[in-house]
């Protein structure tokens, strides 16, 4: 089975349910030989693309917009020139991007023949222990869990990978810090996946069941609502103390929509940078054999402002750059620490630990 198969399969178990990155969770492998497509492959490929948009996309007259601008675009020549698979699919992103400015919708181009996908989208048994394995290896998106000085939980979480396949991992990861005073949880290389895993997570932080987000999907115009959960896996974290979210620009997708809930809700201070800016979920359409889409069919909904953070991001209470987030989440939480503390001992040792924090180079846990 060729890679790129195994990234779509891996793509659509995320996708069906999940903001999932296009850029990141479906890009084939980029040291792939490009292909000559000819006028005939060319034309087949933008007519696929379109009747796909019109079937799925969930902005309906956006799709209309969308195919008006790419016949123009063909009327003029525009693509006339193209012979390479890997321009045609990118020229159509950048044009199609232009009239949406969506961040999931784009063109993918494989090298090696993308099989027809059964009706039910369902991965054989073969894929789904490949993405398994590929998950695991992962270790579910928990990159890093630890305890730093007084009494400070961190968690580095990638992916928010599907939740029945990472619910033993985070369960472990939350327990670990259940018993932290304050807690920092780095999304700043967080691209998205599960939305039942945002609300998995989330329920650690809440003392009772509250209400998400809400997801409108354009087949049969349903609402599927999100909402935390009363019971979880291991130890809660609870709602009393402090948690600090980190974010970058690259912040995307599932990891958006757990930050721009949260900061709704008033649980968490959010620190970095502005987030992508990615809200709509979708699903990998194959075109043909050596061409893919991935095309949103729903939009995440707040629950009180009825809007998302698509093409603007999730802005951060706290601006400063993503290498810097880490630092300045720990001093604001130590700076609390020494103000509430009576020891006198005790406040020189956490003023010195600030200075030393102010002094490090803290950028690092970018490049891990």
């Amino acid at each position: 089975m060729n890679n790129f198969r195994c990234a779509i399969a891996s793509g659509m178990l995320l996708c069906a349910l999940a903001f999932v990155p296009a850029s990141a969770q479906m890009r084939p492998d980029p040291n792939q030989p490009d292909m000559v497509v000819s006028a005939a492959q060319r034309q087949a490929v933008i007519d696929a693309m379109i009747k796909e948009m019109h079937r799925s996309y969930v902005f309906p007259e956006q799709a209309k917009k969308v195919e008006a601008v790419i016949r123009q675009h063909q009327k003029k020549g525009d693509y006339d020139s193209i012979t390479s698979a890997e321009k045609l699919s990118t020229t159509l992103t950048e044009h199609v991007f232009a009239q949406t400015r969506d961040k999931h919708l784009r063109l993918f181009y494989s090298a090696q023949p993308i099989p027809e996908e059964p009706k039910d989208k369902k991965p054989s048994v073969e894929e789904h222990e490949q993405q398994l394995a590929g998950m695991r290896s992962q270790n579910f998106g928990v990159e890093r869990v630890e305890r730093l000085p007084f009494n400070i939980g961190y968690l580095d979480l990638r992916a928010f990978a599907p939740a029945k396949d990472a619910a033993d991992t985070l369960a472990a990861a939350m327990t670990l810090l259940a018993h932290t005073d304050a807690l920092i949880i780095d999304l700043r290389k967080n691209g998205g996946g599960d939305p039942a895993t945002v609300t998995l997570l989330a329920s650690y932080l809440l003392d009772e069941r509250t209400h998400m987000t809400d997801i409108y999907f354009r087949e049969g115009e349903r609402t599927e609502q999100m909402w935390s959960s009363d019971v979880v896996p291991g130890t809660r974290f609870g709602q009393k103390k402090d948690v600090y979210v980190l974010t970058s620009k690259y912040t995307f997708s599932a990891a958006e929509d757990f930050s721009y809930a949260l900061k709704g809700l008033k649980r968490i201070t959010l620190v970095g940078e502005t987030t992508g800016g990615g809200a709509h979920p979708g699903d990998v359409m194959r075109l043909n054999q050596n061409f893919a889409m991935f095309v949103p069919n729903g939009r995440s909904l707040g629950p009180v402002t009825k809007a998302n953070w698509e093409g603007v991001g999730v802005a951060p209470d706290v601006s400063v750059t993503a290498e810097d987030a880490f630092k300045t989440a720990q001093i604001a939480i130590l700076n609390k620490l020494a103000a509430n503390e009576k020891s006198p001992g005790k406040v020189e040792r956490i003023k010195t630990r600030i200075a030393r924090v102010n002094s490090e180079n803290t950028a690092g846990t970018m490049a891990r």
